[in-house]
């Protein structure tokens, strides 16, 4: 068994020595591409500031802005949010020209986001220190702005203090002004709402009530009076309607129409209408003058009959054009004066009855929502109450943050110091050469390796006796070696020979150029 193992292990050697060629190739192959992806990949730089950070040493009470035992990582972490804030890292990329390619290619967020990437804050496990490490491309650059990040975290740090000092001297009295707010708020809405619901309190409910029963005796008044201007234009309607009968009556000469004395159809001749109109003028005569016009109209038909009855003397008949010249009664006129202001009259107390109903409605209104009010309204004296109590309480509290106050002015609080600044990067830390060399000769060398046995798994000849034993199940007596001819072995040791020139030329070569890729500074071992 052990001398199988051996023989399989001398056999991946021998593999190995004679596929050496391919190996080799591949090395050199992978170490040509690696240095060509070194020369190609940008060279990123770092540097490092060492900041300390020294606590508040006295702590007066609750109130005062620094708590006991506080940590540096909080710290830490909080002025490193401030620090490294958008328009922080904007200004700094304004400043120093950071990132001009993904500006160009990017909005101004992610460039933002690349640099916050970039930077790193790292609180020491051991006492209050930290550091501050930013990386980039330039080396001028990334010092400057490792120095003006250390730098920013102090200046952070005193507008930090600065406003955590004035919000624990100004707390109390912000309390206290906002209770005092809230406070006039609430007796301002308290105002409000009486103002806005004064019918509606409680205290309105009697009067209220008296109005309302006052309104509908008011309504029922306004109805009455409508029914009776109702009824009296009926009536005046009626003697319109008599009167215009007996005035036809009178003109077709049938005084007693409708008693069924004389024909309707009977003419009437000119000299008994002359009567009628001269009696029908000293009617007029009796109640107007005589400029009135209903006077002179009828004046006028009287001398035209007059006229017309000495032009043509009557024969006791009429025409039924006489009968259309009927006089115009002026009762007929005033009645019809009379309906229409019975009919203002009614509009106008029909509109006094809406506003009536209105007001009934809204006095009901107020009367329903009374208990409601009365509810809300309690409420709202119930919370005033519980603010003014707090109010009271703050006036106290504020007299001793008053003292609390004095005592904070008169502390050093806690600050920031630069340590260790940061200094010019020599060399970069990315990407490093000795790695991805160390990662070329690893990749050629398992290419080589796994080409040789590739090739080897894919090779179907016998390569020793066990094989052919094994496989064709027939026991080898006797093996005959290969005899290579005197031109065959010249051939075998150029081939050899050439090769190993040109290994060792190539090896050459590609040190000579790492060389002097190192002596121009092209490659930072």
């Amino acid at each position: 068994m052990e001398n199988q193992q051996r023989q399989q292990v001398k056999k991946y050697i021998d593999l190995l020595a004679q596929r050496w060629r391919l190996i080799s190739a591949c090395v050199l192959a992978a170490l040509t591409i690696g240095l060509g992806i070194y020369l190609k990949m940008p060279k990123l730089y770092h540097c490092t500031a060492l900041l300390s950070y020294e606590k508040q040493q006295i702590n007066p009470g609750r109130m005062a802005p620094e708590r006991e035992g506080q940590r540096l990582r909080e710290t830490v972490s909080t002025l490193s949010d401030l620090v490294m804030s958008r328009n922080n890292l904007e200004e700094f990329i304004k400043q120093f020209d950071l990132y001009p390619e993904a500006r160009k290619k990017l909005p101004i967020e992610d460039v933002i986001e690349l640099m916050r990437k970039n930077i790193s804050v790292t609180p020491s496990s051991r006492g209050d220190t930290f550091t501050v490490t930013f990386q980039g491309k330039q080396q001028d650059k990334v010092l400057k702005v490792t120095n003006a990040l250390a730098a920013k975290f102090i200046e952070e740090n005193l507008k930090y203090r600065e406003e955590r000092a004035t919000e624990t001297s100004k707390y109390t009295q912000g309390e206290l002004n906002m209770a005092k707010a809230v406070l006039d708020k609430k007796e301002q809405a308290m105002r409000d709402f009486k103002l806005q619901h004064y019918n509606e309190m409680p205290e309105q409910r009697a009067d209220n009530l008296a109005r309302l029963t006052a309104l509908h005796e008011q309504y029922q008044g306004i109805q009455d009076s409508i029914q009776d201007l109702e009824r009296t234009r009926v009536m005046a309607q009626e003697q319109i309607s008599l009167r215009k009968r007996l005035g036809n009556a009178l003109a077709t000469g049938n005084p007693s129409a409708g008693s069924g004395s004389r024909p309707a159809d009977q003419p009437m001749s000119k000299y008994e209408r002359l009567q009628r109109l001269k009696q029908y003028l000293a009617s007029l005569l009796a109640k107007y003058t005589d400029k009135h016009p209903e006077v002179r109209r009828t004046r006028q038909m009287i001398a035209k009959l007059e006229a017309d009855l000495r032009a043509h003397p009557d024969t006791g008949t009429t025409t039924k054009d006489t009968v259309s010249h009927v006089p115009l009664d002026p009762e007929i006129q005033q009645l019809k004066f009379q309906i229409r202001g019975i009919d203002l009259n009614i509009k106008k107390l029909k509109n006094d009855q809406k506003k009536v109903l209105a007001d009934i409605k809204k006095y009901e209104q107020w009367i329903e929502k009374t208990p409601v009010r009365e509810a809300q309204w309690n409420a709202l004296t119930r919370d005033y109450n519980e603010l003014r109590r707090n109010y009271d309480y703050l006036v106290s509290q504020n007299l001793q943050a008053a003292s609390v106050e004095h005592l904070e002015r008169k502390q050093k609080g806690s600050k920031f110091k630069i340590v260790d600044p940061a200094r010019f990067p020599d060399k970069p830390f990315k990407p490093d050469f000795k790695k991805m060399l160390l990662l070329a000769l690893a990749a050629g060398g398992g290419l080589g390796v796994g080409l040789t046995l590739l090739l080897d798994f894919v090779d179907t000849s016998f390569k020793d006796v066990g094989e052919i034993e094994s496989q064709l199940g027939v026991r080898v007596i006797c093996a005959v070696p290969y005899i290579e001819l005197p031109e065959e072995a010249r051939k075998k040791r150029f081939r050899a020979v050439l090769s190993a020139g040109l290994f060792f030329l190539y090896t050459f070569l590609l040190v000579g150029i790492m060389v002097y890729l190192y002596v121009h500074g092209k490659i930072i071992l």
